[in-house]
């Protein structure tokens, strides 16, 4: 078993919005062999019964994502719930909102980003930004992903990339895992696969077409400290299955 490999929950989200679901998804989960999962597209459950269950499952909360609106409105209860968890990697999967567009965008990120790491670095919890691929966008000479993070301090704003969403942004994987060197606790799996009518589809790791020796081999090398296999879309498979796949594949590959 890798003790740094991990499943993202949105993978199975549809079978995590009730308590009885949630039971019955650690258990399959931990069953696969991974013993870490990030926490993502819950139903309103009790914190408290969910650190439970994982427990009792063998399952470590490693990472989160919530919405940006909960940092900024909520902060006391998400700092709550991190440590009912045990959790010290707070994230949220991106912004999608257009006033966060440009650099002007950025600045107000950064501005509102500001006091939100700081109460989270005195709780000793960090904060990542997770990338689709739409932050690849061009930003005067740059893109905005690349002027993002030239612009945080690494004390203030983690990396938790993600290898499929740089590809489809038509970004180096392997390149951005290495800019982000000492800076990213967290990096996201999935695969790229490409259809008959030319489409690019999400798929197991190892089942497409990502170059994943040099992407582990850079992982390894920048500092990564959990692997989190995520799926957002399986196509009919059993996202169970999907998530076996992709952990048997990897621990093939030597992680």
């Amino acid at each position: 078993m890798c003790s740094k490999l991990g499943a993202q929950l949105y993978t199975v989200r549809q079978f995590t919005q009730t308590l009885p679901e949630i039971s019955r998804t650690f258990a399959r989960i931990a069953a696969i062999g991974y013993r870490a999962i990030q926490i993502s597209g819950f139903g309103p459950v009790d914190p408290g019964e969910v650190g439970k269950m994982a427990a009792d499952n063998g399952l470590a909360v490693v990472a989160t994502h919530m919405g940006w609106d909960r940092f900024l409105n909520n902060l006391d209860d998400v700092i709550a719930i991190h440590k009912i968890w045990g959790c010290v990697h707070a994230a949220i999967g991106g912004l999608f909102n257009p006033e966060y567009e440009g650099f002007d965008g950025i600045k107000r990120f950064l501005e509102e980003l500001q006091p939100v790491a700081a109460k989270l670095a005195r709780e000793d919890i960090d904060f990542s930004y997770h990338n689709h691929n739409h932050e690849l966008m061009r930003c005067g000479l740059s893109t905005w992903l690349a002027e993002l993070y030239d612009r945080a301090d690494p004390g203030i704003l983690q990396a938790e990339l993600d290898v499929y969403w740089l590809q489809a942004g038509g970004a180096d994987p392997t390149a951005w895992i290495r800019r982000c060197a000492g800076r990213e606790p967290l990096l996201h799996l999935k695969d790229m696969a490409v259809g008959p009518d030319r489409s690019q589809r999400m798929a197991e790791i190892g089942e497409g077409n990502l170059n994943w020796p040099a992407i582990l081999q850079a992982a390894g090398e920048s500092g990564v400290e959990w692997y989190l296999v995520e799926q957002d879309e399986c196509y009919g498979r059993d996202p169970f299955e999907s998530l076996a796949i992709s952990y048997r594949n990897l621990v093939g590959m030597g992680l």
